[in-house]
């Protein structure tokens, strides 16, 4: 029996810390401090929850979300509209998304080697291209954990250099905040941790590497809890990091600035070090996205989800191909992000309310069905992302 040790669940963690996750964060920090921490434990427990239920699914399924859709849908026509969905929401969105990341890691490479925005995207479409079309799934896994470990120690590092003020901080950190100024970034922190792509990517990993039954389902359940875990570190470090240099000072941090904000606190190193978290930040998405939307696309037209097959390539190629292209048309990547976050927004209240029909409906899930608890957890989550969105849009 194989004893594979698949690291999927940090897999998920490389696909939330985005390019959007670090303006985000930085944003939170610099305009509100700690008191919006309470919004990113929030993200990060609810990650847990509905990451944990798509983890029990593939698990015991072997097939991922769409698979399981399609095949628990009795009435043909909401079967197709579920599956229109999938592949409009996901395909579609990611291909917005695809356009941040590629900018957001070029943004990194640019201010070390300036040869333009525009030739590292390509060269960056290119990398992520060769990595998928290897349909190596060990050597995708190796580079993106790798890539974790930059982000976590750049950001680290940077916040033990900053002396920061720890009355402060928990000061802040005690006395949170959810006013209609912030429901915004509230919304946005929520947006860029809670990704609906991510419960298809993970169930489908979870299911293409447990074929044979070599691990146990609590192994993924802890590697899940775990990765997100530390993701939810490594943007409370980015937070922590503006907090120190922009909050209750005269300059704001905006669009302009994002890439300076360390100066204030590693000087000449600054830089350097937040071009290396860009870069990690925007690869590692850069490569989850259409990967996640492969998965999840093939599944609702009922292909083979073969990391080799011509269909799978198809999706994943044609995501990259219009990430790079919108970047070479000149598209804001901002205006790209901000429309793929609103969308997945409106997106993950229907997907989390999908996967807990299936979590409790699904004829294999055996003792890895949904009890009352998780149930109610995931209601909650689903709950309350719903009252922001209506404080704000209403």
């Amino acid at each position: 029996m194989s004893q594979r040790r698949t690291k999927s669940g940090f897999i998920i963690a490389a696909a939330f810390i985005g390019p959007g996750t670090v303006s985000t964060a930085s944003l939170a920090g610099a305009n509100f401090g700690f008191h919006l921490v309470w919004a990113l434990v929030f993200s990060v427990l609810a990650t847990i929850i509905l990451q944990d239920m798509a983890v029990r699914l593939g698990y015991a399924t072997r097939s991922g979300m769409s698979e399981a859709l399609r095949t628990q849908i009795a009435n043909p026509f909401i079967r197709v509209l579920l599956s229109l969905l999938v592949v409009g929401a996901i395909g579609i969105g990611n291909a917005a998304y695809e356009s941040g990341n590629l900018t957001g890691a070029a943004i990194g490479l640019n201010s070390i080697a300036g040869i333009g925005i525009p030739a590292w995207s390509c060269l960056l479409g290119g990398l992520a291209i060769l990595l998928l079309w290897s349909g190596h799934y060990k050597l995708i896994e190796t580079v993106l954990v790798m890539l974790v470990a930059i982000m976590a120690m750049v950001f680290v590092v940077t916040f033990a250099v900053s002396e920061p003020d720890w009355g402060a901080m928990a000061g802040q950190l005690f006395a949170p905040v959810a006013s209609m100024d912030s429901i915004t970034t509230i919304l946005a922190l929520i947006g860029t941790t809670i990704v609906p792509y991510n419960l298809f990517l993970h169930a489908s990993l979870v299911a293409q590497n447990e074929q044979d039954g070599s691990q146990p389902a609590s192994y993924y359940r802890r590697q899940s809890a775990l990765a997100i875990g530390v993701g939810g570190l490594i943007t409370l470090f980015i937070m922590a990091t503006a907090m120190q240099a922009f909050y209750g000072q005269a300059e704001a941090l905006n669009a302009g600035n994002l890439a300076k904000q360390l100066a204030p606190l590693l000087g000449d190193f600054a830089e350097l070090f937040f071009a290396l978290g860009m870069f990690a930040a925007g690869l590692t998405s850069a490569i989850t996205a259409p990967l996640a939307a492969a998965y999840a696309v093939t599944g609702a037209l009922n292909k083979p989800s073969d990391m080799r097959g011509k269909w799978f390539r198809a999706v994943w190629l044609s995501i990259i191909l219009i990430g790079v292209g919108f970047t070479l048309s000149g598209t804001k990547p901002l205006m790209a992000i901000m429309f793929a976050q609103a969308a997945n927004g409106l997106l993950l209240p229907v997907i989390a309310l999908l996967l807990l029909f299936m979590m409790n409906r699904h004829s294999q899930l055996g003792l890895l069905k949904n009890h009352w608890s998780a149930n109610v957890a995931g209601l909650a989550v689903v709950g309350l992302i719903g009252w922001l969105s209506w404080q704000k849009f209403m």
